[in-house]
């Protein structure tokens, strides 16, 4: 597992200097309520989310492989700590809670560094595009509705949707409008200005007026909630005490976070990266998951995690790598320093608009009206995302979002794209007959396209259509499995119950445009013989052929065969010279072409034989499977050759009189592939030539005759 240092400043461009410089002020700027706010509901005074805003983001910058991804002080964590403080009956604030909830951070990390040895990133690949934007949107919503009461003049919501509406509703009960008209405004003013003039710092504008109103007119005096007033100074570095509370709780508690800050981070930073267009390495980002956590331990705070929040800030302003989260934790030590007295100035519903401002932009509700305009089940899968971290929670959002998309793949899979294939007069190929409506079928065949893979749920299906699209004078019935990638032993004794069926009934079954490694699986289930008998084809024109069915093609609708007269065909199959028995036998092809010669050899009787030695009547009555291409039929040659006396014996010939009539039919291929694949040709040659090597090698008497004849039948044939 390798890991890189400081990874997205490499090459790093001047041109980014300043934006980095901006936005991370600005997220220094807005990280001040948000993680006193989140430092508070896990159980810790407000000063510590500062802290956790310094030493944890700054540690993060150095793995992280996200450019624009924020780190610190967050919702779901915090609320995790602080429902574990009480139902351990630890008071917030106190002392126990100080001690205890770094103890927990620490536990964290090191579960997030378990999760990064084991390469449990590889979760976010199974999580699709619907569930990753819904999970990001629930998580906006919940934590909008989290500072809602805020502009009303209360404290931050907690819990989910329920509770937070609670929240909502009480807060409204005590609302100061003075409070409200300036979250109001201040977030008119932050939307607008983002639709108009969307470069411009308005959250800095804003954050002063707020400042200039408290100290010009002192709205803190009407009720005006300001942020609580910070002592000046770094924290201390300490590592937890180990015996600051019940270890099996802390442990406990901790998985949990650690679940939830690996699921949450990964996928809203997978979703920033798949709308900005880069990518993660998601085994490097859990370590810097695990790193800022430790930092966080090490300050005193609560667990952190990556901030959908801050980081849409950063996307809106303009950030472009880590630079910005090392401003940001350089600024926040800065404001420490020197500028803490001046943070009891900034009003609460100032800040809290930008906030809600910046989460409005991240909801994803573009994606979702686009999936219920074109795929409905992706959009309940959206939604069912979206509602379950906001009903639920994150990590069963998660759990929810995941099992949605397997059931959608399971749905896709059980009910896969099939259509009945038909003959276009003029064009190459086989189309669907329903989407096009010039597409006829071929008499007496039914050409089938199943497109996914083939398993127990699906198979099925497969034999539903097959038997309803049959009809009396049927007596082929042709398979494009091109779609299919796979199969189960369900569906392998489904295709040789099918084959079987077919047969009893006089009509004939085939298989055709599929990828190697079906028949891999075919052979695997004992259903090879379903090869060797003829009923795998490479192509469906290599199957129209072996029934009989030559161009120009029959078509029922149209009663006459036709004759493409606008475009020369070179269908696959016609132009095919690779090597069958490779794509049809896979590792046994080497096994399968020595039978086959040994076959040959048996029933070679006279001359003539080795002339029609590649005729389909000669083949089938030896059971040898029919899909030879040029270079298995170069190949088979090759071999004869090396039974060259044996041959001579049997028939009573001269072995050039064998040779011969060999070099004739040889001469036939190379006329062929000289014209339609000299790349084929050459790789023929270069067989050939290694043949000969090693024939020069182990028998010198053999090769001397044979290139003595060569020799004599190339100058014959030039004459």
């Amino acid at each position: 597992m390798k890991f890189s240092i400081f990874p997205t400043l490499k090459g790093y461009k001047k041109e980014y200097l300043l934006k980095d410089i901006f936005t991370g002020i600005i997220i220094t700027a807005v990280s001040i309520p948000i993680s006193m706010g989140y430092s508070e509901i896990a159980g810790l005074p407000a000063v510590y989310g500062l802290y956790a805003s310094v030493l944890p983001i700054l540690v993060f910058a150095l793995f992280s492989t996200s450019p624009q991804f924020i780190f610190g002080v967050d919702a779901a964590p915090a609320a995790i700590v602080g429902g574990m403080l009480a139902s351990a009956g630890i008071t917030a604030g106190t002392q126990q809670a100080e001690a205890f909830v770094p103890l927990v951070t620490l536990f964290t990390a090191c579960w997030l560094l378990i999760f990064a040895v084991f390469r449990a990133g590889k979760i976010v690949e199974y999580i699709s595009t619907p569930v990753m934007g819904g999970f990001v949107s629930g998580i906006c919503f919940t934590i909008v509705l989290m500072q809602v009461p805020k502009l009303f003049g209360s404290g931050a919501g907690t819990g989910e949707v329920f509770e937070l509406v609670k929240d909502i509703v009480k807060a409204a009960q005590h609302m100061n409008w003075l409070s409200l008209a300036l979250g109001v405004g201040a977030l008119a003013v932050m939307l607008i200005s983002k639709k108009l003039i969307p470069r411009f710092p308005m959250a800095i504008v804003v954050m002063a007026v707020g400042a200039c109103l408290t100290v010009f007119f002192h709205i803190d005096e009407y009720g005006v909630k300001m942020l609580a007033a910070v002592e000046p100074g770094l924290p201390a570095l300490s590592f937890p005490s180990l015996g600051a509370g019940d270890l099996t709780h802390a442990l406990g508690t901790s998985l949990t976070v650690s679940l939830v800050i690996m699921s949450e981070s990964l996928l809203a930073s997978h979703n920033f990266a798949a709308r900005n267009g880069y990518r993660l390495r998601d085994n490097q980002e859990i370590l810097a998951y695990a790193a800022g956590n430790f930092a966080s331990c090490l300050v005193g705070g609560c667990p952190v995690n990556g901030s959908v929040s801050r980081t849409a800030m950063g996307e809106q302003f303009g950030g472009k790598t880590q630079l910005t989260s090392i401003i940001a934790g350089v600024g926040m030590i800065f404001v420490l320093l020197f500028a803490a007295p001046l943070i009891g100035y900034l009003p609460v519903p100032v800040l809290t608009a930008i906030v809600i401002s910046a989460l409005l932009g991240v909801i994803e509700f573009d994606l979702a009206l686009r999936l219920y305009k074109i795929c409905r089940p992706e959009f309940f899968i959206f939604l069912g995302a979206f509602l379950g971290v906001l009903v639920l929670g994150t990590i069963y959002g998660v759990v929810i979002g995941i099992v949605l998309s397997f059931v959608a793949v399971i749905r896709r899979a059980m009910n896969p794209e099939r259509a009945l294939l038909g003959y276009i007069p003029g064009r190459r190929g086989f189309h669907s007959m329903k989407r096009n409506s010039h597409a006829h079928a071929i008499e007496h065949t039914v050409i089938y396209r199943f497109s996914g893979s083939l398993f127990f749920a699906n198979i099925k299906i497969l034999e539903e259509d097959l038997e309803s699209y049959i009809k009396p004078d049927t007596r082929f019935v042709i398979v494009d499995a091109g779609g299919i990638g796979s199969i189960d032993l369900t569906a392998a004794e489904a295709l040789e119950r099918i084959y079987r069926s077919l047969k009893n009934r006089g009509i004939k079954f085939y298989i055709t445009e599929h990828i190697e490694a079906v028949n891999d699986q075919l052979r695997a289930y004992n259903a090879g013989y379903l090869i060797e008998e003829g009923a795998v084809r490479r192509t469906i024109t290599a199957a129209l052929r072996d029934t009989g069915i030559q161009k120009p093609y029959p078509l029922e609708e149209l009663g006459r065969s036709w004759v493409n007269l606008s475009v020369e065909e070179t269908d696959a199959e016609e132009d095919n010279s690779l090597q069958e028995y490779a794509w049809a036998f896979g590792e046994d092809a080497e096994r399968q072409i020595r039978e086959n010669v040994r076959r040959i050899l048996e029933n070679i009787t006279c001359a003539d034989d080795l002339e029609h030695v590649f005729d389909d009547d000669f083949l089938h009555r030896l059971h040898i499977w029919r899909g030879m291409g040029y270079l298995d039929e170069a190949e088979v040659l090759r071999r004869l050759e090396e039974h060259l006396k044996e041959i001579a014996q049997k028939l009573q010939m001269d072995e050039a009189q064998i040779l011969e009539r060999m070099e004739t039919h040889r001469t036939k291929i190379i006329a062929y592939l000289s014209e339609k694949n000299p790349e084929a040709l050459e790789r023929m040659r270069s067989n050939r030539r290694a043949w000969k090597e090693r024939l020069r090698k182990e028998d010198p008497y053999a090769y001397e005759r044979l290139m003595r004849f060569l020799e004599k039948y190339e100058n014959n044939s030039a004459d």
